[in-house]
């Protein structure tokens, strides 16, 4: 089986880019990766474009090694990934649409984030004024005896970021779902362009705010990647303690959520208790409820004091307390049960190809998580498991969730009692470099890739979400069940609208 440092080492190797390698190859060799993907052997980590080249991020699945191989595209042109790996589909669209680079040989040329409403086409590479209205969006059709569409968003009830759904039923049986995504497109990545490091921190930490620390810690560490730095091991402890209140408060929100979709409020109600004290807890311990600005490039914002340790503990002791009971009430309440088990079943094949993090791959059967392969300080020196089942449902994501909830609970436990001294910032060099992190969100892995200038401003950016792998697996996940299961299941899985339209 070929490695992928085979192919990093033929290549045109790029100077600076830290701490992985990324080279530059030619067309055949492009392909040659392409063909890897399309077997398996290797994960597509992500792909993004700039106005005459365009870069994919891959993991080796056997020795774990990652890297970045770029193709230089005068013509605008680059043989299709996605022609081969579905996975890399809306992100060749994506790069159309910024950098109006064609990917040959892709059936699927429809425009993804761009709704025809910018003003320009392809805004971050050759631009152009738009020209018409805006075309209605060509959904997929299905044929078949007595079917019927139910058109669903972009606003849905309650407060909830806009998305639209397009339901082909038979009946109460959903035989496909389509989703039309980009209503919160925000331009992160022309905004970073030429911003100093401090401003790009900040956009980087409201791409998808629920995930705000896993952002700006990702946007940091690849900031201090591409200067040779490295945060003090206090700030790094400090943003590891932030990571996982995060998940702490995400995870317990969900949980409460799904068995709120499935007519159980009482959960929504005892989850949310523990949530709201989750981000009490944060807002005490770091100065913000959602711990927003507190990750910067060299570090953390500020230092943790004796009361906020004490707001910390207070929590943990308090989820210990009243979470055990919950999930005996969820694993004992049979119509609860009858609306989790078997619902929303992912293949966990699809979860494999598709590189699925977070709970909706580990709940069927990936066992990735950043904090572990390729791992980044401070987590290479704490105990902790990965939780992964294989029933792929309703039921295993939130499993996975509860045995996070209870591994974050020890991480806790872990970083505060070898919280070490020290500084909690240091200052970046003003210099050229490529750097890239990955960083374990709530939902999965987070991407940042970035190239600083020679003044130490930003001259390109690429953040990718782990929505963009999980989207398409909740089409998949939902056929064959019905209507009144879409919200379960589209909750189970909780992708972020806002961090994939960037």
């Amino acid at each position: 089986m070929p490695a992928l440092t085979d192919l990093l080492a033929e290549g045109e190797p790029v100077a600076n880019h830290r701490p992985w390698p990324r080279t530059r190859l030619g067309p055949d060799r492009w392909t040659f990766a392409i063909a890897q993907l399309a077997e398996g052997h290797w994960t597509l980590m992500g792909l993004w474009g700039e106005p005459a080249s365009v870069h994919m991020a891959l993991r080796d699945d056997e020795t774990g090694d990652l890297g970045v191989v770029s193709l230089a595209c005068p013509d605008h042109r680059y043989p299709s990934v996605g022609r081969f790996h579905p996975p890399a589909i809306r992100l060749e669209r994506t790069a159309s649409d910024l950098f109006g680079l064609e990917p040959e040989g892709l059936e699927d040329t429809r425009p993804w984030l761009d709704q025809g409403k910018w003003g320009v086409s392809r805004p971050l590479g050759a631009t152009l004024p738009a020209t018409g209205e805006p075309v209605p969006y060509a959904f997929l059709t299905a044929e078949g005896e007595a079917l019927h569409e139910v058109p669903v968003g972009p606003i849905h009830a309650g407060i909830i970021e806009p998305g639209h759904f397009r339901f082909t039923c038979s009946g109460e049986t959903l035989v496909r779902v389509e989703e039309r995504l980009g209503y919160v497109h925000k331009g992160v990545e022309s905004l970073m362009a030429g911003a100093d490091l401090a401003h790009c921190a900040r956009l980087a930490g409201r791409l998808s705010g629920d995930a705000t620390v896993a952002y700006a810690s990702a946007f940091a560490r690849a900031a201090e990647a591409a200067t040779a730095s490295e945060a003090p091991p206090r700030a790094q402890a400090l943003r590891a303690l932030m990571a996982e209140l995060e998940r702490l408060a995400n995870h317990l929100g969900d949980i409460g959520a799904i068995c709120n979709d499935a007519s159980f409020a009482l959960m929504l109600a005892e989850c949310g208790i523990l949530r709201e004290r989750c981000l009490r807890a944060a807002e005490a311990a770091f100065g913000h409820r959602l711990m927003r600005d507190r990750v910067v490039p060299g570090g953390v914002a500020g230092d943790l004091d004796t009361a906020g340790t004490s707001a910390i503990r207070a929590l943990v002791e308090a989820i210990r307390r009243r979470f055990p009971a919950l999930i005996q009430l969820y694993d004992s309440t049979a119509s609860l049960q009858d609306r989790t088990v078997g619902t929303g079943r992912l293949d966990p094949a699809l979860a494999r190809q598709y590189g699925a993090g977070g709970h909706v791959g580990r709940a069927s059967g990936r066992n990735f998580d950043s904090r572990k392969c390729p791992g980044y300080a401070p987590y290479d020196r704490l105990d902790f498991t990965v939780p992964v089942l294989e029933g792929g449902d309703v039921d295993a994501r939130v499993w996975v969730r509860i045995r996070e909830v209870e591994q974050s609970l020890g991480l806790v436990d872990q970083l505060l009692a070898s919280l070490p001294d020290g500084p909690v910032r240091v200052d970046l060099p003003a210099c050229e470099g490529e750097g890239m992190a990955l960083a374990e969100s709530f939902r999965g892995d987070v991407l940042a890739w970035l190239r600083l200038a020679s003044d130490g401003r930003i001259a390109r950016c690429h953040l990718r979400d782990p929505s963009w792998f999980q989207w398409p697996l909740l089409e998949a996940a939902i056929e064959g069940n019905i209507i009144a299961d879409f919200p379960l299941c589209n909750k189970s899985f909780n992708c972020s609208y806002s961090g994939h339209d960037l």
